[in-house]
Formats: C-alpha cells, sequence, structure tokens
C-alpha cells in the first residue's frame, strides 16, 4: 500500500513539474494564462472498516485549472495589435462563412491579401455591424462577421455651402460696374478664392468679385453699394440665359439670376451698408430687395462642370446676414483693407484611405486624406460565467463547453466585458519568479516521494531476504 501512495506522491510532482515547465516555457506567449495544478488526497474506506486506523491512499491531481488574470501590457507601434483590460475574449472562425467559434485573448492581428482582419493562424477576427454614427445595430454572437479593412476610398462630399466674413473697404474708389473685367484689377475693388468641390470629387476655383458702385456712390443722397460677382473656373455664374437649378423662392431668402445692366451681362447681386458701416440689406439685380437676405444661391450649371458631375450643384454662399441686428458675422463695410476673416466651405475631394484608428470600445474608423473619417465595425468581445471552464485548444485559443456556460457577446467598455487597447499586446500572466521557486518545491517533493518508493523498495527486499 504505501508502494502505491509513494508512487502517486511521484505522479503528482511530476504534474506539477509539468505544469510549472509549460508555465515558463509560454512566459513570452501573448495572451498566454499560466495554469495551476491542484490535487486532492484519496481516502477510499468500506463499509465496516474503522475510519480510526485508515490510512490514506495517496494523492490525486484533481484539475490543471487556468488562471485568467490580467497580463501586462506590451505598447507596439502597429494598431492592429489588440489587448484586452479587463474580463472578455476575441472571438475568431477558422472560414469567412464558419460559424466554429474559438476565443482568445492573443490579439497579434493582421491583414490577409483579402483586407480581411486575422491571427497568425489565418483565423478571422469578429466584429457586430455598425451604423453610420457607429452605434452597434446589433450585439449578438450570432451577428457577428469577419472583421475587413476597406482598400476603397474615401466618397467626395459636394461642396453645398460656403461660408465667409469680410470687411469692405469703405475707402475705395467707386467703380463703374458696366466695365467689369475680371482679368483688369483696376475694374473691380477687390477678390477672394475658395476651392470647391463637385459630385465627383473634382476641385474649382470659386472666386468672388466685389465692386463699389459708381453709380449709388454719385447718387442723391449718396449710397453705400457694392456688387458681388461670382466666378467659378473663370466663367461667370448665373449669366442671362443659363438656369439656375432649383433654387428655392421662399424662406432662404435668395438673391436672383438676373442682369444688373452690365455691359458683358454679368448677373450679380447688391449690398447695401449704413453709414456706420453695418450691412443693411441685399437686393436683386432688377432693384427687388430680399428680405433679411441669409444666402446667395447659385447653381454652378453644365458649362462648368464639364466633366459629367451633377450640373445642377447649387452652392449657397452665406453671408450670416442679419437685417435686424448687426452681427460680428456679417460682412461690413469700414475704414480698412479688404479683410476676409473666414472663408469655409463644407465640401471634401476623394479621400486615399491614410490609417486605421481602433477605439476603447473597440469601434473601427478608417481614416482618409481629405480629412474625414468612417466608422467600419465594432470589435466584439466575448465572456463566460465560468472561464476555467473552457476548453483549451492550441495557438493560445479556448472553446466554449458545458462548464464554462454559454458565450456571451457584448461591447468593450460594457459591463464587465473590458476595454480594447489599439497598439497593444497582453503578455502571458507568467511570474517568472514564482514559477522558479515551485519548481524547486517540486522537484524537492518529487525527491522526497522517490525516498519513500526507495525505503519501500528495501523493506520488500528485505521481507523477501528472511530465510
Amino acid at each position: 500500500m504505501s508502494f502505491n501512495i509513494a508512487l502517486s506522491g511521484v505522479s503528482a510532482a511530476q504534474k506539477d513539474l509539468d505544469t510549472t515547465a509549460n508555465n515558463i516555457a509560454n512566459v513570452n506567449t501573448v495572451g498566454f494564462k499560466e495554469s495551476r495544478a491542484e490535487f486532492g488526497d484519496v481516502y477510499a474506506q468500506s463499509l465496516l472498516a474503522s475510519g480510526k486506523t485508515k490510512v490514506g491512499d495517496g494523492v490525486i491531481t484533481q484539475e490543471v485549472a487556468q488562471q485568467f488574470t490580467q497580463g501586462s501590457l506590451q505598447f507596439t507601434n502597429n494598431s492592429l495589435d489588440l489587448a484586452i483590460t479587463g474580463n472578455g475574449f476575441f472571438g475568431t472562425v477558422p472560414e469567412l462563412d464558419s460559424r466554429d467559434f474559438s476565443f482568445t485573448r492573443a490579439g497579434q492581428f493582421k491583414l490577409n491579401s483579402e483586407n480581411f482582419v486575422v491571427n497568425s493562424n489565418g483565423d478571422h477576427l469578429l466584429g457586430f455591424p455598425v451604423n453610420s454614427d457607429g452605434t452597434s445595430s446589433s450585439v449578438a454572437l450570432s451577428t457577428t462577421e469577419p472583421v475587413r479593412i476597406p482598400d476603397s476610398s474615401g466618397s467626395p462630399t459636394p461642396t453645398s455651402e460656403v461660408q465667409i466674413k469680410m470687411n469692405l473697404p469703405a475707402g475705395s474708389d467707386a467703380k463703374d460696374p458696366d466695365l467689369f473685367d475680371p482679368e483688369d484689377p483696376l475694374t473691380y475693388n477687390a477678390a477672394t478664392s475658395v476651392t470647391v468641390f463637385d459630385t465627383l470629387g473634382d476641385s474649382h476655383v470659386m472666386t468672388y468679385y466685389f465692386v463699389k458702385d459708381l453709380n449709388a456712390a454719385s447718387a442723391t443722397p449718396q449710397r453705400n453699394e457694392w456688387l458681388g460677382i461670382t466666378y467659378v473656373d473663370d466663367q461667370p455664374l448665373n449669366t442671362e440665359g443659363d438656369t439656375i437649378g432649383s433654387i428655392p423662392t421662399t424662406g432662404d431668402n435668395v438673391v436672383g439670376e438676373t442682369s444688373l445692366g452690365a455691359a458683358n451681362g454679368i448677373a450679380a447681386y447688391r449690398m447695401t451698408f449704413s453709414s456706420g458701416g453695418d450691412f443693411e440689406s441685399i437686393q436683386n439685380a432688377d432693384g427687388t430687395s430680399v428680405a433679411t437676405g441669409d444666402v446667395v444661391s447659385e447653381a454652378l450649371g453644365a458649362s462648368i462642370l464639364t466633366n459629367g458631375s451633377d450640373p445642377s450643384q447649387t452652392i449657397i454662399t452665406n453671408f450670416n446676414l442679419d437685417s435686424i441686428n448687426a452681427t460680428a458675422n456679417e460682412p461690413t463695410q469700414y475704414a480698412s483693407s479688404f479683410e476676409v476673416t473666414s472663408l469655409e466651405q463644407d465640401g471634401l475631394a476623394v479621400g486615399r484611405l491614410t490609417g486605421i484608428e481602433i477605439g476603447a470600445d473597440g469601434l473601427v474608423r478608417a481614416t482618409y486624406s481629405n480629412g474625414t473619417s468612417e466608422p467600419i465595425i465594432r470589435v466584439a468581445l466575448i465572456r463566460f460565467a465560468n472561464d476555467q471552464g473552457l476548453n483549451q485548444q492550441s495557438s493560445t485559443q479556448w472553446q466554449e463547453s458545458i462548464l464554462s456556460g454559454e458565450a456571451l457577446a457584448g461591447e468593450a467598455t460594457t459591463g464587465t466585458f473590458g476595454d480594447i487597447n489599439s497598439s497593444a499586446l497582453e503578455q502571458a500572466n507568467v511570474n517568472l519568479t514564482t514559477e522558479l521557486i515551485d519548481m524547486i518545491i517540486a522537484q524537492r517533493n518529487f525527491q522526497a516521494n522517490s525516498r519513500a518508493l526507495e525505503i519501500n523498495n528495501q523493506l520488500n527486499q528485505t521481507v523477501l531476504n528472511i530465510r
């Protein structure tokens, strides 16, 4: 009996050594969770045996339990390297259409030839589909899909509005509007330009010319009136006979397209300022006033947009006008030089993919060279009621079992799912110093049980040698 007891002790010590050796061997394995050999004594007793004199029957290995404590983070320069702080696992599948889920804490991900995010085994990382505002459209494991980084360009945004803040010089000499020529700077008082974009993402130069009206300046009483004339790619907007497209007639206070009577037939809008230099009103070319003028709306037209983009594209020039109270955003006419304090447009060119950003909540965003970013997908996290019940697989992966409970999917930063750290990897949670000490203890236990076997063998030899 004592021989078998000592033999079980040797076996247990060997199991302890094996577990410790495996922990040490994986000290550099990303996402690895150390194991601990757990033992229990063996005590067998028959129905009528006396428990007072019963000796135990040795030791048995009850479980090699993994310890899911947090490993330290190692930061990298790869945005696809992911680490979880807190509970949770990454979900992966071996094929695009597979539902054979595996779960891992190892976040060494990369792109394959089809731009899918995969690990070293080629398993696909799973994520939740998202809406245009970045919110998840579903957080169920059954609706997860492989994460794919798009290689397409960012969509262009056509310019719909230009915001302008400026001061027109009150001391400028008035000009005859009939003599206006954009190629002759002596025929206008000021000009400024902004780059705008059509529906295909092509850029165009939109130039604003301002002429202090000689007729208004010489009238009695004298009036402070300026004409605004707009060109795109050196072509005037709203010339006589052109169609302006779908332009609101109420609510937006749109200036019309009729000509001011200039010799070249170019349409313009008229801005009137008070003697104090504040804006007062905007008038159509035919002299009709626009109540509380907010915007000037002008269509580009097919003569300018010759690249196949939408010719009905309308660009609103917003002067931020208020006919009731003067504001700091309105155009002014003060005795200072021409100054544009703000000139912004809301269009964007076609963007090239420049980077990928993954937030703490797992949201994957593609950033483009035109300054835009688009939500693509959200990396899914999965947790279990009992992590130690998971079935361990190779390559630092686990699979669901009856003991672990059902896999529950959710978003990072919510509940107990933990946070996702981009450009970081979770190192093995192995404490090398502790493992070396455990190895010494296991070695001592092995030697002690081996000595017990030796003594048992000597006793057996003694009995056999009795004559």
